[in-house]
């Protein structure tokens, strides 16, 4: 049996590291497996495994910043990445990543279409040239699926122009007969609803914000067999989850901030181990603090 049987095999075997490679393993970006995420990965590769139709299904994956959906759209992409496809004539490209441009503008969301896939494009370029360009490639790469991430900047500009940006995810998707799904905060919701057409397409999937439940005692656990400490945090018991859940606000991203700066500085004092006193003391500003500082400027 394991010397340390809080920690998973790998964070144990960090446990010899020199102090500063430790540090440096708990700073490292890590996918940490939950109930939603894993249903969200298994409804994306429904989508992607979807026969080719007129009209597809897509989805938007909807949640606050900080809370996951960068890490799990990440991971998705890492279990489908593009293949080089030797024997053939272009490469495949499964799944297509992109972020929407700062404003809704047409020829930026082909630009950056173009950009991803390493195309040139000159300032003059007619934009219905562009539009038969990003086609005619992305018929030839075998594409399964488009991801537009920071979608809800399509908020950012007129009625007019966020109709052109929605068209043109609603002609690449009927064209290319590929499913879309696009990411973003609440404010992606609207953006989309203002299409009848699109707003019944897309399938709005919602990462909530983390609560004081047994699927966050689930989480607090999974982190704590990652972060290599010596002696066992119980960062599963009521009141520490309790407390951590309250200064991150219920964000996944600003509990793995927290979790890391609370781990290092345990590290550091030789305390080894997560306690209520090391998480008031590790240095973390709270979402919630943040916010006052500024308003405070």
């Amino acid at each position: 049996m394991s010397d340390f049987p809080h920690l998973s095999d790998n964070a144990a075997s960090k446990l010899s590291l020199p102090q500063r490679e430790r540090i440096q393993h708990i700073r490292k970006a890590r996918w940490i497996g939950y109930g939603k995420a894993k249903e969200i990965l298994e409804r994306l590769e429904d989508l992607l495994v979807h026969p080719p139709q007129p009209r597809m299904p897509n989805m938007l994956l909807i949640g606050e910043t900080n809370n996951g959906k960068t890490m799990l759209v990440t991971k998705f992409r890492e279990m489908h990445p593009a293949d080089e496809n030797l024997d053939g004539e272009s490469i495949n490209i499964p799944v297509l990543y992109i972020q929407a441009p700062p404003s809704p503008d047409e020829r930026g969301m082909y630009n950056a279409i173009l950009n991803r896939l390493f195309e040139s494009y000159g300032r003059s370029e007619a934009t219905d040239s562009k539009r038969d360009r990003v086609v005619a490639i992305l018929r030839r790469v075998n594409l399964g699926m488009i991801m537009v991430d920071e979608i809800h900047h399509l908020l950012a500009g007129s009625y007019v122009k966020q109709r052109n940006c929605l068209n043109v995810l609603k002609y690449l998707g009927n064209e290319l007969c590929v499913p879309i799904v696009g990411i973003g905060t609440a404010e992606a919701m609207r953006a989309v609803q203002t299409d009848p057409q699109l707003a019944n397409r897309f399938t709005p999937i919602v990462l909530p914000k983390w609560t004081k439940d047994t699927e966050l005692a689930r989480l607090l656990a999974s982190f704590e067999r990652v972060l290599p400490l010596r002696h066992a945090s119980q960062l599963a018991a009521p009141a520490l989850a309790g407390r951590i859940v309250d200064l991150c606000g219920g964000t996944i991203g600003e509990m793995s901030t927290l979790l890391n700066l609370a781990a290092i500085h345990a590290i550091k004092t030789d305390e080894e181990r997560i306690t209520l006193d090391v998480l008031e003391a590790c240095g973390y500003v709270p979402p919630s603090m943040r916010k006052q500082a500024a308003a405070a400027l």
